[in-house]
């Protein structure tokens, strides 16, 4: 027999409340969806615009970890409460009496009064009935349901949900910081067990791919491209740049065939303009622009075809980052400029290639890009002006060598600088971990020729 009470007035509050906590329960799990889904897009449409909401979605996503966890802390409040609150009503709509009557129907139909007996069976039916039900609207309202929706409507639950979010995040500090920092504690001690006790350096990586890549003479290459992708994203533009007195750019006064003998000469395919000034770069020239007016007469206004999409780049910033740089601007070329804004030189997609892969040689390569003499299997000569990490390569050390000296330096004469701490005179000697440096040529403004002598094995 099923008896049923009739809901007097806190029953009737209390089940408007589980209708309030289960919005609030899937407006908290949406927005979990919600703001973890949007992309990079997203958040750069976002940037553009001037809304309140818009701001406040940007300074939540600055704290990923943090709004996690203030999500999961609110949902699980909310949830208890559902429980708690789920399970007065079921008790007042659901009198001890009903569950009582269900049970003697079970034990009779199924002969189980030897096995359980009435009370503990009606106790075990109220569990049941709690659980399941409460889970059921959790499951669908609180979870499947508003995930469904976050995902297809990301930026707006956003927008709806950022003030709210930014609210229970002030409020739920100090629980949300206790969590986030024992979740990097786990992770920190998950991730040293993991490698064995400690998290791998660089070096422990090379020493693997030593090991692992085969040791066949032909291989080498191989070991070195490897090594270089996992350093990748330790070099900084600067690095690999070319200065500025190595790079071919034009003013942009200059004559038509003049500017025609440049190309001729230069061999390159995208040439840097400048007013005055390299400092000053008003546009890139792309040669092939000049394809179709090569019989113009001398005083063809050449300047027309200069593009003034630029993409300037801090020294500073890495070379992982400016790849992708460039293929969200569909450039090739980005002009290097230093902290007080001057330009340092350019950077090419080219030049990043090679870091990685080791140089690329073309049909208009009449000679090596880093200039150097090996005069036996110990001594070298180069520039002054060879890039650390070029002669790194070519002297078959790691490129990390020298970084506890090198400061600031990024070039074999900057190296020396650091060393020796004014320029030196010719014929100079200089050492470091038994590697010898010789000032072979020098002015009074730079270091001209260095050789550099390898420790003997």
């Amino acid at each position: 027999m099923l008896i049923i009470a009739l809901p007097p007035l806190e029953v009737f509050l209390a089940i408007v409340s589980i209708l309030i906590l289960l919005c609030c329960s899937g407006l908290i799990s949406g927005s979990e969806v919600a703001f973890f889904s949007l992309t990079h897009n997203d958040f750069e449409k976002l940037e553009q615009e001037s809304a309140s909401n818009s701001r406040r979605i940007l300074l939540l996503k600055d704290k990923p970890r943090t709004l996690l966890a203030t999500i999961l802390i609110s949902n699980n409040f909310i949830n208890i409460a559902i429980v708690i609150v789920s399970e007065f009503v079921i008790m007042n709509l659901l009198p001890p009496e009903t569950f009582e009557s269900w049970s003697n129907w079970i034990i009779r139909s199924f002969t189980l009064e030897d096995v359980v007996s009435t009370a503990r069976l009606s106790t075990i039916i109220g569990f049941l009935f709690t659980v399941v039900g409460v889970t059921f609207l959790l499951v669908l309202f609180g979870e499947v349901a508003p995930k469904v929706y976050a995902n297809l409507n990301n930026v707006k639950l956003a927008r709806f949900m950022s003030a709210p979010l930014l609210v229970l995040m002030r409020l739920l500090s100090p629980m949300s910081r206790v969590l986030v920092t024992w979740t990097s504690i786990i992770e920190t001690r998950l991730a040293q067990r993991t490698l064995g006790g400690v998290p791998a350096s660089k070096e422990d990586i090379d020493e693997a791919i030593e090991l692992t890549v085969s040791s066949e003479s032909n291989t080498r290459k191989e070991i070195d491209i490897l090594k270089s992708i996992v350093k990748f994203g330790d070099v900084s533009v600067k690095q690999i740049m070319r200065s500025r007195v190595d790079v071919v750019a034009v003013d942009f006064r200059i004559g038509f065939s003049e500017l025609l003998e440049v190309v001729r000469t230069s061999g390159y395919s995208r040439i840097p303009v400048y007013d005055n000034d390299f400092d000053n770069i008003t546009g890139i020239l792309y040669v092939k622009d000049l394809l179709g007016h090569l019989h113009e007469e001398a005083g063809y206004e050449w300047q027309q075809l200069i593009r003034t999409n630029v993409l300037y780049v801090p020294e500073a910033k890495k070379i992982n980052d400016l790849l992708k740089e460039f293929q969200r601007e569909h450039l090739h070329l980005a002009i290097v400029v230093d902290e007080y804004g001057g330009s340092s030189g350019i950077a090419t997609l080219e030049d990043i290639m090679e870091e990685v892969i080791g140089d690329i040689k073309d049909e208009f390569d009449d000679e090596a890009e880093v200039i150097y003499r090996k005069i036996d299997d110990y001594n070298y000569l180069f520039e002054g002006k060879t890039l650390l990490n070029d002669v790194c390569r070519i002297i078959g050390v790691d490129t990390s060598t020298f970084d506890e000296v090198k400061g600031d330096a990024d070039s074999l004469a900057g190296l020396i600088l650091e060393l020796y701490g004014q320029i030196p005179q010719k014929d100079a000697e200089l050492y470091y971990n038994l590697f010898k440096f010789k000032i072979v040529s020098v002015s009074k403004r730079r270091i001209e020729q260095v050789m550099v002598t390898l420790p003997k094995q």
